[in-house]
């Protein structure tokens, strides 16, 4: 996992800064702190879009009623240590987010089967709250949906063999809404290696994982390089016309895991226009949490291949226990870390917010749900971010990135370009 070579000397300074003006970020406090009531102004006016929530998921492994929208209610408090609900979006003060549609590469196939529920799936939890939720398809969607008071919501493919090797199939959910995919999850497509496969890949993207972030740029889908494999990032990072996103993921500097993004990727995200959404999950965030949890996440991954569905499902929960038990104490400033770094590596104008919520079990103290964003919002204040940077961050970067791809599908359509 070795990183591409960096200044350790202009690293220390640099969490040495950080770590002067966070001094111990301290849980959710009263609305009293100034730093806080100041977050919350903040999330009153902008967008925060956060890039990857699972809640799709976490209703169709409910142990109660898999996949029963109805039953899974979000009005109140999420059952079970669910970790979305209405309630707390609106205190965390969500103004939009990605619902992950996520589709286990694990399995022994019926990918696109998958991929069709987890959608359908998502679509019916928005529709049965009209009050609160809006399916948007375009940035404009995002942002009309801010001004009626409600949460602007677009679906994010995670795993690119959900498409089964099919630009049709692609094609078709991009209809129903997704308008990110990840090119990968935790194992190799033909087409595009990952980063977490324990097989070896064929060194980034083929020809036709070309043709398929051809048919992304032309449609107007944002191709998301979370998951994969450094060698598939910035082979597609060269090939896009488009701004890439990283839906969740962190700087492998800080955390070195194959998860996180290597330097000289940071560094080509300017030129492109992506962003890379930091993600709130104690072990990417934290070293000492992720030499707990990847040995752990790797013991998953070959017991769990193959397996139906619920099989997997009781060898991750046995896993995840007993990575909890193990976890050490993570703080909101380690998050904040990633994004100092980020900001001074490529610029404050490629980085995001991608949580991973109901998709992970391991957060920093008092970041456990989604209506903790204010904590990580109040701790860039005190760091002395300015409001028009924090803003940027809370959304305005990946709206804006998604308007350059909107830009991008329509000059592509209007010149004809072909259907692969």
């Amino acid at each position: 996992m070795a990183t591409h070579p960096f200044s350790s000397t202009l690293r220390r300074i640099v969490l040495a800064c950080a770590g002067v003006v966070s001094l111990a970020a301290a849980p959710l406090q009263a609305a009293t702190d100034p730093a806080l009531e100041h977050a919350q102004a903040l999330l009153a006016k902008g967008i925060l879009f956060d890039g990857h929530n699972d809640l799709p998921w976490a209703i169709r492994g409910w142990k109660d009623a898999p996949g029963d929208v109805d039953a899974y209610d979000i009005r109140t408090r999420a059952p079970e240590g669910g970790q979305t609900d209405i309630p707390r979006l609106r205190a965390g003060g969500v103004g939009a987010m990605f619902w992950s549609v996520y589709t286990p590469g694990e399995a022994a196939g019926g990918f696109a089967k998958t991929q069709l529920e987890q959608i359908d799936l998502a679509r019916r939890v928005i529709a049965k709250y009209p009050d609160t939720f809006t399916l948007a398809s375009t940035a404009a969607d995002i942002r009309a949906a801010k001004a009626a008071g409600k949460i602007g919501g677009m679906l994010g493919a995670e795993g690119g063999h959900a498409i089964e090797d099919s630009l049709a199939l692609l094609r078709m959910y991009y209809a129903l809404g997704v308008r990110y995919m990840t090119l990968t999850h935790n194992n190799h497509t033909s087409w595009a290696d990952s980063a977490m496969a324990s097989e070896p890949g064929q060194g980034g993207l083929n020809e036709f994982g070309e043709q398929v972030i051809a048919e992304m740029n032309r449609l107007g889908m944002l191709v998301d390089l979370s998951h994969a494999h450094p060698d598939t990032m910035r082979d597609a990072i060269g090939f896009s016309q488009a701004p890439v996103i990283f839906s969740h993921s962190n700087a492998r500097a800080l955390t070195e895991i194959p998860r996180n993004v290597p330097d000289d990727v940071i560094r080509m995200l300017p030129a492109n226009g992506g962003v890379l959404m930091v993600s709130f999950v104690a072990p990417f965030a934290s070293q000492a949490a992720a030499d707990v949890a990847f040995p752990a996440m790797k013991e998953y991954l070959v017991r769990a291949q193959g397996r139906p569905e619920a099989e997997r499902k009781a060898i991750y929960e046995e896993i995840a226990a007993e990575t909890k038990a193990k976890m050490p104490k993570v703080t909101v400033a380690a998050v904040a870390d990633h994004l100092d770094y980020i900001k001074m590596l490529a610029g404050v104008d490629y980085i995001g917010i991608g949580s991973d919520y109901d998709g992970n079990s391991n957060w920093p103290e008092g970041m456990e749900d989604v209506s903790t964003f204010p904590l990580l919002i109040a701790e860039l204040v005190r760091r002395g971010w300015s409001d028009e940077d924090i803003l940027k961050v809370m959304g305005g970067n990946v709206l804006r990135a998604l308007e350059q791809a909107e830009q991008v599908a329509k000059k592509l359509q209007g010149a004809g370009a072909p259907a692969p």
